[in-house]
C-alpha cells in the first residue's frame, strides 16, 4: 500500500488514544456492540443483531462510535464489549504492518473474525463541477471524524492517487452535508453501505450535486468494485461506478476458562453467533436491505474465526435464551456451516 508513513501515523495515534481511553470496568456484566454514528449503516445493522437477541430474551446495546478503528480497538480493550463492527480495508492495514509493528501488534492480539457482512460503498458526494477524485486537487475536502472508518478510508485513498486537497476537514459527514449546500465545502467522503439514510433521506439539488463515480484503477488492489444502482437516491438518476469494502463484525478469542467474565462472554460470542446464522432469513426479510447482500462465508484472508463463534455455529448449539428458542437450524444453514467449515480448514 502506497502512503503508508502518514496513513500509519494517523493509525498509531489513534490506536494509542482509543487505548488509553477505555471506560472502567462495570460491575454488573453487560453485552455491547460498538457500531457508528446515529445515521449510518453499521447502527441499522447493529439494532438488527440487538433484535434477534431481545427475542431470545438477551439484552445487547447497541452503541454509536466514530467508528471503524475505535470498534476495533473497543473489542481489544474496552470491558463488556464483545462486538464490534468494522471494514475491511483497516483490518488489511493492520494485517499488512502486523508483523513489524509492536504497537499495532499488540492492538490486534485476541482480535477475531466473527462474521463477514456486507459491502460498503465509498461515497463523495461533490459539487457537479468536479468530475473525478483527481479534481479534489485544490479543493475543501471533508473526509470524516479521526477514528472512523470514512477517515482511515478518504485518507488512504486521497494518499493513493496523491491527490493534494487544500484542506482535509475532519468532521462527519451529517455536519458535512450542510456545509457542502451551504457551500463552505467541495465535497465529503461517506463510506456505508448504500442506501445510506444521510443521502436517502435529505433533500440534495441534483443540478448542483452529484455523487461522484469511482474508477481509479490504483485503487483495485484495495478496493473492490461496485455499483450504486439507479433509483437508489433521488437526486442520482443513473447507476454510479464506485468502489466499497467489506463490513466485517469482529469479537475477542475470549477464553471460557480464565474468569467468570470471559465465559460469559465467550458464551455471548456463541449466542449471537446461533441467532444470525438461524436468524439470517428474518433479518433478511425485516432488516437493512444490506442483508440480502451477506455471504458469512466471504471470510477475509489473513484474519483467524474466534473459537466461542465456532461453538455457536454447532448445528445442536441452543443459545441460553430466557425466552422460547428461535426456530431450529435449516438446510440452509447447514449449506452455510459446511462453506464455513472448509474456509476454516483453510485458515493457519
Amino acid at each position: 500500500m502506497r502512503g503508508r508513513t502518514w496513513f500509519h501515523r494517523i493509525v498509531v495515534l489513534g490506536l494509542a488514544l482509543i487505548a488509553g481511553a477505555m471506560p472502567a470496568a462495570s460491575a454488573e456484566f453487560e453485552r455491547n456492540i460498538m457500531t457508528g454514528g446515529p445515521t449510518g449503516t453499521y447502527i441499522r445493522i447493529g439494532r438488527d443483531i440487538a433484535g434477534l437477541g431481545q427475542e431470545c430474551g438477551l439484552t445487547l446495546n447497541v452503541q454509536e462510535s466514530a467508528g471503524s478503528l475505535e470498534n476495533f480497538i473497543g473489542v481489544r480493550n474496552r470491558r463488556n464489549t464483545q462486538f464490534g463492527i468494522v471494514q475491511s480495508d483497516v483490518l488489511e492495514y493492520l494485517k499488512t504492518f502486523e508483523a513489524n509493528d509492536p504497537e499495532v501488534q499488540d492492538a490486534v492480539r485476541g482480535v477475531r473474525i466473527m462474521f463477514p457482512l456486507y459491502n460498503e460503498e465509498i461515497h463523495v458526494l461533490a459539487k457537479r463541477e468536479i468530475g473525478t477524485l483527481k479534481d479534489l486537487a485544490g479543493k475543501k475536502v471533508a473526509i470524516g471524524v479521526k477514528d472512523s472508518g470514512t477517515f482511515l478510508t478518504a485518507s488512504l485513498i486521497l494518499d493513493i492517487l496523491q491527490v493534494n486537497a487544500a484542506e482535509r476537514v475532519p468532521i462527519n459527514p451529517d455536519a458535512a452535508l450542510p456545509k457542502l449546500q451551504a457551500g463552505e465545502i467541495d465535497a465529503f467522503f461517506y463510506v456505508a453501505g448504500a442506501p445510506a439514510p444521510l443521502f436517502a433521506n435529505a433533500a440534495i439539488d441534483q443540478q448542483k450535486f452529484h455523487l461522484v463515480p469511482i474508477k481509479d484503477a490504483p485503487l483495485l488492489a484495495t478496493y473492490n468494485s461496485a455499483s450504486i444502482p439507479a433509483g437508489t437516491y433521488a437526486f442520482e438518476q443513473g447507476s454510479v461506478d464506485v468502489v466499497a469494502v467489506k463490513a466485517v463484525l469482529m469479537t475477542f478469542d475470549y477464553d471460557p476458562k480464565r474468569n467468570a467474565y470471559h465465559r460469559e462472554s465467550c458464551t455471548t460470542v456463541a449466542d449471537f453467533s446461533s441467532l444470525i446464522l438461524n436468524g439470517l432469513g428474518k433479518l433478511e426479510q425485516q432488516g437493512h436491505p444490506k442483508w440480502k447482500t451477506v455471504d458469512l462465508t466471504a471470510l477475509p484472508p489473513g484474519w483467524q474465526v474466534g473459537s466461542c463463534v465456532k461453538v455457536g455455529l454447532a448445528l445442536d448449539y441452543e443459545p441460553k435464551c430466557t425466552k422460547p428458542a428461535t426456530s431450529p437450524a435449516s438446510d440452509a444453514n447447514e449449506d452455510y456451516l459446511n462453506l464455513l467449515k472448509q474456509r476454516l480448514k483453510q485458515q493457519p
